[in-house]
Formats: structure tokens, sequence, C-alpha cells
């Protein structure tokens, strides 16, 4: 038992070994090179197409020829009666007079037959072979013109990927403003290298921004760290310090670290919006809106912002967490830049199969050549980072937006204020989402 086991995983690694080594001798013998492949794909269909018409034209040559040789006695150009077969026509015969006034002896006729016959056949073969041999002479030659020619062709095909192949090498993270600007007719090449050019353009605004952020992100973390090297260093050098000014200035480092650690917080927060969700639930934009309004109910009564909602069940597929952070920004947002006594109006709609969530407030006036840039990372209105916000509220919001592929847009108010819509698309019915939001609601409603 033990030693047919053996054999047979033997003969299983034999098998899978030769199999490896097959897999490995066809990728050796597999041309690299696109144009090798397609002449040698050319030459191929048009050999296999000449084989298949040769071989049918041989068939249709070769069909035997059926002739019955006659010798008969009689006048010359004189011709013995032919009967018809049933059916048809008479069959073609070959006669052979022997002379006025003589027979045709019965062994002489056969002679005569059985030497047609042979010659028939020896000449026969001799066409066919004739044939055969120029045919494939022909096909040789002409299959050899077509792997030129196809080599030819796709040299002249395959110039423009090279043009776009050049270009794309040429382009790097320094000069990724440059563009292919592929010409010619409006074929599958220049739609590649407008796809190509869109992508660029992508990339370009996504370095940018990048070192937009980078930079803003150094800004903002050089100055608090500077000023704690500063209060250490008085602590350290003042030989007159006290336990006073000791506490003083770590109440000082205490604080700049807590800010520290909102401002990373934030950071990470929009990094984790901007990478998109893994999974998404049925969420009630509504429910949402009404958790977030209570919590942060205390602190808009504190600054006297009076709130008005209006909001109606809005299911949405997205991220819980996410979606309240949303939320809690333009809420938070709408009651700090307020004006005092002011206002805040927040309405959670149904509107042309889209779930839309508007918040709009007074305030201070905002140009509106201004409006897009609050959206942008460390962007503020009058006002710098030393009363605790970072400016990455609104860029927390557009990530979160386009996480959920949202749309969003903001304009100035009349006479002060902003007013923010973002507006969520609907769960499509008969879908998985769709379907489990019944249940979900009831289940937050039993909750």
């Amino acid at each position: 038992m033990a030693t047919t086991l053996l054999t047979r995983t033997r003969d299983r690694l034999r098998r899978s070994a030769a199999a490896t080594r097959a897999r490995a001798l066809i990728r050796v013998l597999t041309p690299r090179r696109v144009r090798v492949r397609f002449a040698m794909l050319f030459g191929l269909l048009f050999i296999a197409s000449g084989a298949v018409l040769l071989s049918i034209t041989y068939l249709l040559v070769n069909h035997p020829i059926h002739s019955v040789v006659t010798a008969f006695h009689g006048a010359p150009g004189s011709l013995p009666p032919v009967s018809a077969p049933p059916g048809g026509a008479p069959q073609p015969q070959t006669v052979i007079p022997l002379g006025p006034g003589s027979a045709s002896p019965p062994a002489v006729t056969n002679w005569l037959d059985d030497q047609m016959r042979r010659q028939s056949a020896q000449l026969h073969r001799a066409q066919m072979h004739d044939l055969l041999v120029q045919s494939g002479t022909a096909l040789a030659i002409m299959a050899a013109i077509s792997i030129v020619l196809s080599w030819l062709l796709a040299r002249r095909v395959l110039r423009p990927m090279r043009t776009l192949n050049a270009g794309v090498c040429r382009i790097s993270a320094s000069n990724v403003h440059e563009r292919l600007a592929v010409e010619g007719p409006r074929d599958e090449i220049s739609e590649l290298a407008d796809s190509v050019d869109g992508l660029l353009e992508r990339l370009e605004a996504a370095l940018e921004s990048h070192k937009r952020f980078v930079a803003n992100a150094a800004h903002e973390l050089r100055t608090p760290l500077t000023v704690e090297r500063a209060l250490l260093e008085e602590s350290l050098l003042d030989p007159d310090a006290t336990a006073q000014s000791f506490r003083e200035n770590f109440e000082r480092l205490l604080r700049i670290s807590t800010h520290q650690g909102a401002l990373l917080e934030s950071l990470l927060t929009l990094a984790v919006s901007e990478r998109g969700m893994d999974r998404t639930e049925p969420v009630d934009l509504a429910n949402v809106t009404k958790s977030v309004l209570l919590t942060q109910l205390t602190e808009t009564q504190r600054r006297g912002v009076r709130i008005v909602d209006r909001t109606e069940p809005a299911p949405v597929a997205g991220d819980t967490a996410l979606l309240e952070r949303l939320v809690a920004n333009l809420v938070h947002n709408a009651a700090y830049y307020n004006v005092p006594d002011g206002s805040m109006d927040i309405t959670v709609r149904r509107h042309d199969r889209r779930a839309v969530l508007t918040v709009s407030n007074t305030g201070p006036e905002v140009p509106q050549d201004r409006v897009d840039q609050l959206f942008e990372p460390f962007q503020r209105m009058r006002r710098t980072a030393g009363d605790g916000h970072h400016g990455l509220g609104l860029s927390i919001v557009r990530a979160i937006a386009a996480a959920h592929d949202a749309t969003l847009s903001a304009r100035a108010r009349p006479g002060g204020g902003l007013v923010i819509e973002v507006s969520f698309p609907l769960p499509v019915k008969g879908t998985e989402r769709y379907e489990r939001w019944p249940q979900a609601r009831a289940a937050t409603a039993s909750k």
C-alpha cells in the first residue's frame, strides 16, 4: 500500500514537473514583441487559409475521369450506337477505329482499354503532383510575403504606441504638467492618449494638493513646536525660575499639546475620508442630524444661536461615523462663525432621488470668490490658528462627501453667512443595500 502511494506520488510529481517545463518552454518560445506576434499570427492565418484552399482544390481536381474505350469495325468516321443510361446522358466514349472492313477482336479491345486507362491514370497522377508542388511553392512564397507585409503593417500601426510610450516614460514628478497631445484621427490610439492625458491631469492636481497640504501641515505644526521649545528653554535657563513659573509654563505646554493632538486627529480623519470606505450600511440622514444637534445643543445655546431644523427620513448608504463627523463639522462651523443672536437653518429632505442636507447660517459676509477656498486645508477667513481651529473642518466635509459619492455645493448668503448643500444618492431599489434598509430602520426605531 505504501509502495503504491509512493509510486503515484512520484508519477504525479513527474507530470507536474513536465507540465511546468512545458509552460516554461512556451513562455520562452512566445515572442515578447507585439509586432513579432502580430506578424507570426497573420502569417499562420494566411498559411492555414491557403492550406485549406489548396486541399479543397486538390480534392476537386482529383475527381476520377470515367471513360469508355470502344473499338469497332466500320467505315472511317462512323460511330457505334450509344445507348443513354437511365435518367442521364451517355458516358463519354473514346472510339478507336481499326480500319475499314476489319473487326475488333475481343482481346485487342481489352488490351487497348487497359492501355488507355493506365496512361490516363499516369497522366492524372503527374498532373496532380505538378499541381501540388506548384501550389505549395506558391503558398510558401505568398506566406513569406504576407509575413513581411504584416511585419511592416504592424510597425506602422504600432508607431503611435511607441510615441505614446516614449511620452509616458519622459514624464515624471518634475514635469507632470506636460501632456502627450497625440495628433491624428480619432481612433483607439487617440482615445488612449486622451485617457492618459486625463490621468496626468488628475495626478498633477493630486500632487499639487499633496504638496500644499504637506506645506500647510508643516507650517501649522512648526509654530507650536517652536513655542514648546522656547518654554522649555526658558524654564531650564532661568536661574530665578520658581514653582509658579514652572507651573505656568507647563500649563501652556499642556494647551499646546492638546492643540497638536486635535490637529493630528483632524489630519487623520481627513486622510481616512480621502481614502474612501471599505463597507457601507443603511443610514438615516435625518436621525444622524438630530443626534448631532442634540449633542451640540449646549454649545449652540451658549453662543446664542437659534436653530431651525426641518428633517424628514432620508436613507443613504454610507459610514455612520463619517456621516456624523460631516454633520457635526457643518453644525459647528455654522454655530462658531455666526453673529450674536444669529440663526442656523438645517433641512434634510428627499429630492429627485437624492437625500439633500442643507445647512445655512447668518454670519460675516464671505466674498463669493473665496467660498471655494474655504474647503481647502488650513484656509481661514480673517483669523489665525490661535483660536483652536485648524482650518480642516470643511476640508473633512468635502472628503467625506466625495467618499459617499455625494455632491457638495456652497454659496455666499446675501447679508452674510454661507449656504452649504450636500446631496447624497439614495440606495437603488432592488439592490442589497436597499433591501436591508427597512430592517435596519425598524431595528433602529425599536432601540
